[in-house]
């Protein structure tokens, strides 16, 4: 939080309230956070599950699994994960580059 006493020597309490309020713009910024920690969670999750998969495919080769529908449930996830992943990138890059395209 910036100090406003140092560059124009005011010191009225209500004005260092008022400049450390948080304003519109910065409340936009939380709910993006938002946003952005729910996609970093799909990615997260997406992760785990490649990785889960990836350990299924290894025990199956090494012989110690003969279960292959624990291996092809697995596998299904992790590709059924990445394309919703993939999909949710896709369309959060076509709404910045039609933001980026708007005229103010």
């Amino acid at each position: 939080m910036a100090r406003i006493d140092v560059l124009t020597n005011v010191t009225s309490d209500y004005i260092k309230a008022a400049a450390n309020a948080p304003t519109k713009l910065q409340e936009k910024n939380e709910d993006f956070g938002a946003v952005f920690k729910a996609a970093m969670g799909l990615v997260n999750e997406t992760n785990d599950m490649e990785t889960l998969a990836k350990s299924e495919e290894i025990k199956f080769a090494l012989g110690y699994s003969e279960n292959t529908h624990d291996l092809a449930a697995a596998m299904t996830k992790a590709q059924l994960a990445l394309q919703y992943t993939v999909a949710v990138r896709d369309r959060a890059m076509t709404a910045y580059k039609e933001i980026m395209q708007m005229q103010v």
